[in-house]
């Protein structure tokens, strides 16, 4: 067996000799810091995991519930109502792990719970950006679902390392070996169990922990908080089966571990020690994924999830260092050193009503301090950090200083924006920002009186900001604000935000669709700007060849002039016409995607010629080369997993297909059928409610943004004929 190439991995048990990236009056030490996000499906658990976590470490003395409204995390009066996570929140806690290198060490461990609808998809996609680990949770009786997939693709981009908690073994259907087997299939994970559970469903009393060898069993009548499981050796009719999945563990980390295959292939004893810390490379690889069973609302299993988080997960100096550019595009390290310059990553902006701007930041390297100045390479421009805290969802903790690695927020800067980086004046580099997808709906909104109008302009400002999924323009032919955003519930919460938080009220109009525009076939396109009214005139001349790009590629324009015959100058202009002119197409006005644009010819005249010119050369060429290309309308497609009692499963179905929707499979799962389709979002508004009508409420659907494809001709005349009115260009 080969061994893959594992990181640095660091395991530090005496105080006094910790590494030298370390500052002296630091209180965590970097190697006992783990920054982590729970992450999953909605309603897989994670609020629940998450407020299990914070009891049994101690950092909050009452176990909140999502249906109670009582959680932590979700804090938000519109998530403590809709039972739903809507904003990512932050929160530490300490954990001394019960076994391995670590045990007795009291580790920091700073989490973030994030939302597990695909509304709130930016929630997800900007915490992974700044976090070193990850726990996804999946439900027992439903497995890996829609928004699993996306979660787990989101951590793939991002590169991190995770261990996965399948929640809920308490309920009927639960089947823990077959959620792995998912994992394995639908996310291409090389997931192996590190414990196993001991019985299901109402049998469901304990685990087996395959590297140490040992049980843990529960008993709710005498230990109803679950607070003191009991150790016990592995129950004799398990220990066959407890056997082979430890020696297919075994197996599988000695890919990542040559002492670990040596002794494998050898047939000698591999001690615990030696076991964890093959897991714990193999996890911080990528290519594995440990999993662990239990039961967060029945108190099974958390204090064992906690100790694979600092038993497995990485902390900050055994990740890659991140690379960031200088202004002259130049890569640079950013090595996690309190020794080092400053610099780190604001991630999320959140307007407090105690505090005001609060940007949370991840820091990657050195310390800073309160009153100190940071700068900005975006703006090219310094501010003062007034103020700094830790959060604790909505609670705040004021601190003097923070470290690399830590996660905290700075009050004071102003013009910041999501994905900037903030370092040391002489330190000049700008990390990777997180990626957020496209807005598919749109919809007007006005303010019920004129006094509200000045009032919903700050809010909307202030919301943009915040949510970088959020967009907001003012329609020119109708003066109408435009909203738009990931889904109905994503802009049904803007407006309530608005009415609770800014108190203005306001009425929607109709949701509109997102629809986007693209060519089929190649061409050519000519645009002139000439203008002449007796003094200096105006020339600009264009030659453009539009063709078809590859799908989710976008807009390329390439500068293909020889010659000159357009001067260097003249080039950036004509690629903003271009650019300005994809953001009307020719169909029905919508944004162009997929095209590549070649800039092949033009001319120009020595006195007349401008910036001006050139680019409304640029559009009227691009428009002129689209409408020969044979133009197509494309309009948002959703997957849609729809989960019914089998009785139920012929109406939804039909329903699926009045609604255009494609069924791509339909699968039996614990007494459910599980139908799997793609659907246009045209047909999906107020879904949820119809299926629950036509199944008596006991249907359920996930539904998340998939592809884009071609409108069909029997729609599009109408569609290019309501949009005409429509006030909406998304």
């Amino acid at each position: 067996m080969s061994a893959v190439a594992a990181p640095r991995i660091t395991v530090v048990t005496d105080k006094a000799k910790i590494a030298p990236v370390n500052a002296k009056d630091r209180p965590y030490p970097l190697e006992w810091t783990r920054n982590i996000g729970i992450a999953a499906h909605i309603d897989a658990g994670k609020t629940t995991t998450t407020e299990r976590i914070l009891f049994y470490s101690g950092a909050v003395h009452k176990m909140g519930e999502v249906h109670e409204g009582t959680t932590v995390t979700d804090w938000m009066e519109q998530e403590r109502e809709r039972g739903i996570t809507i904003t990512a929140a932050a929160i530490s806690c300490a954990w001394n792990a019960s076994c391995g290198p670590w045990q007795g060490i009291k580790q920091r461990i700073n989490i973030i719970d994030t939302p597990g609808h695909v509304d709130f998809t930016a929630e997800v996609e900007r915490s992974l950006r700044v976090l070193d680990g990850a726990v996804a949770v999946f439900c027992a009786v439903a497995g890996v679902q829609p928004q699993s997939e996306t979660v787990w693709r989101q951590a793939n981009k991002y590169k991190v390392p995770r261990i996965a908690f399948i929640n809920k073994m308490d309920r009927t259907g639960a089947d823990f070996f077959r959620a792995v087997s998912e994992m394995r299939e639908k996310l291409k994970a090389n997931a192996h169990p590190i414990f196993i559970p001991i019985g299901k469903e109402e049998n469901f009393t304990g685990l087996v922990d395959l590297v140490q060898n040992v049980a843990y069993m529960f008993d709710d009548t005498t230990d109803a908080l679950g607070m003191n499981p009991v150790t016990r050796e592995v129950p004799e009719e398990m220990k066959e089966q407890a056997r082979e999945y430890r020696e297919r563990l075994i197996e599988a980390v000695s890919d990542f571990d040559d002492t670990i295959a040596e002794k494998y292939l050898g047939g000698e004893e591999i001690s615990v020690n030696e076991l964890m810390l093959g897991v714990r490379k193999a996890t911080i690889s990528l290519q594995f994924t440990g999993v662990v069973p239990g039961s967060a609302f029945k108190k099974k299993g958390v204090q064992r999830l906690l100790d694979c988080v600092v038993n497995y997960l990485p902390s900050p100096i055994d990740v890659p260092p991140m690379v960031g550019q200088d202004s002259d595009g130049k890569e640079i390290e950013v090595v996690v050193d309190d020794k080092a310059k400053m610099a780190g990553l604001a991630f999320k902006l959140w307007n407090d009503p105690f505090v005001g701007r609060l940007v949370f930041f991840r820091i990657y390297s050195g310390v800073l301090n309160k009153g100190t100045t940071v700068y900005n390479p975006r703006t090219r421009r310094s501010e003062r950090v007034s103020r700094l805290v830790l959060m604790r969802a909505i609670d705040r903790e004021e601190i003097d200083r923070a470290y690399a690695g830590d996660i905290c927020a700075v009050v004071g800067v102003k013009d910041v924006i999501t994905g900037d980086t903030l370092c040391d004046d002489e330190f000049d580099v700008r990390l990777e920002p997180p990626s957020f997808p496209e807005p598919v709906i749109s919809m007007s909104i006005e303010p019920n009186s004129k006094g509200d109008q000045e009032k919903m302009s700050t809010a909307l400002q202030r919301l943009v900001a915040e949510d970088p999924t959020l967009r907001v323009k003012t329609d020119t032919d109708t003066g109408q604000t435009i909203l738009a955003g990931m889904g109905e519930l994503h802009l049904d919460i803007i407006r309530d935000r608005m009415k609770r938080e800014f108190k203005v009220e306001a009425t929607a109009g109709k949701p509109q669709i997102a629809y986007r525009e693209t060519v089929t076939r190649p061409a050519d396109g000519e645009g002139k700007f000439i203008r002449q009214s007796g003094g200096k005139g105006q020339y600009g001349h264009v030659v453009v060849k539009i063709e078809p790009n590859e799908k989710g590629k976008g807009v390329e324009v390439v500068n293909e002039i020889v010659g000159g015959a357009i001067p260097k100058e003249f080039i950036k202009p004509t690629t903003d016409g271009i650019m300005e002119g994809c953001n009307n197409g020719v169909v029905a006005g919508y944004p162009v995607v997929d095209v590549i644009v070649r800039i092949v010819d033009g001319s120009f005249h020595e006195v007349d010629s401008s910036e001006l010119a050139f680019k409304m050369a640029g559009i009227f060429g691009f428009k002129e080369a689209m409408k020969k290309a044979t133009p197509i309308l494309l309009e948002p497609i959703m997957g849609v997993e729809v989960t019914t009692p089998e009785e139920y499963q012929g109406d939804l179905m039909g329903d699926i297909n009045r609604r255009r929707g494609q069924i791509q499979g339909v699968e039996n799962k614990a007494g459910a059928c599980i139908i799997n389709a793609f659907v246009p979002l045209e047909t999906l508004f107020g879904y949820v409610t119809d299926i629950r009508s036509l199944s008596k409420g006991r249907a359920s659907a996930g539904i998340t943004p998939s592809h884009f494809e071609q409108v069909p001709s029997s729609l599009l005349t109408k569609i290019v004929e309501t949009s005409s009115k429509a006030p909406a260009r998304t």
